[in-house]
């Protein structure tokens, strides 16, 4: 068994109302990234970016529901205020996400699920994880042994808690999703601990 994240942080219990508010995200890959983006472009998510600067423009893969690549694309990031991520997401989610928690092992819904699709981004629908690359590492988060792009998930060094350790961010919105870590199986050993309430488990089309 994979040893326990050492950095468990505390988080709130997750609002009863966090699964229903969770982004459902239906139709082909056009109608979600048409009608998301152009919802989502404005104001502010981090102090990189402000309401008063130009979004800067990033290149994120697009996929299918069936989990296939279609194309590569070059997008304004996706920000926004607090207050509009607020009004977006769960109390949970945005504490995780936009203020970099952590949720209690083994209390996300996607620590032991094993349905086949994708894990896209919580905040802008940005697909992260194909579930063909989930395993059970048994530290109570669920867990990938690869992002379904290199181009869809960022990696900054984290130096809180006195540790060091590699955060995983979205690509498009710079949502925190959680660590990466240099334990993990083959092929790639390693192991992305990623938080539930980041992510939206979408069933393969």
């Amino acid at each position: 068994m994979i040893k326990e994240d050492p950095s468990i942080r505390k988080a709130d219990k997750q609002d009863d109302d966090s699964s229903s508010r969770r982004t459902v995200l239906k139709g082909g890959v056009a109608a979600l990234f048409a009608g998301f983006f152009s919802r989502n472009v404005s104001a502010a998510s981090n102090p990189k970016e402000s309401a008063t600067t130009t979004p800067r423009v990033v290149s994120i893969e697009i996929f299918s529901a069936s989990g296939k690549s279609e194309k590569i694309v070059n997008i304004p990031k996706v920000v926004k205020t607090d207050e509009q991520w607020r009004k977006q997401l769960s109390v949970q989610s945005f504490k995780i996400t936009r203020r970099s928690g952590t949720e209690r092992p083994f209390s996300g819904e996607y620590a032991k699920s094993h349905g086949d699709g994708l894990y896209r981004c919580i905040c802008c629908g940005n697909a992260l994880f194909d579930s063909r690359t989930k395993f059970e590492s048994g530290t109570g988060w669920p867990s990938f042994w690869q992002a379904i792009s290199s181009l869809n998930v960022i990696k900054s060094s984290d130096r809180s808690f006195g540790m060091q350790r590699d955060e995983i961010l979205c690509g498009l919105c710079d949502a925190h999703l959680g660590h990466v870590f240099n334990d993990g199986p083959k092929p790639t050993g390693l192991r992305y601990c990623m938080n539930s309430v980041a992510l939206n488990f979408v069933p393969r089309g």
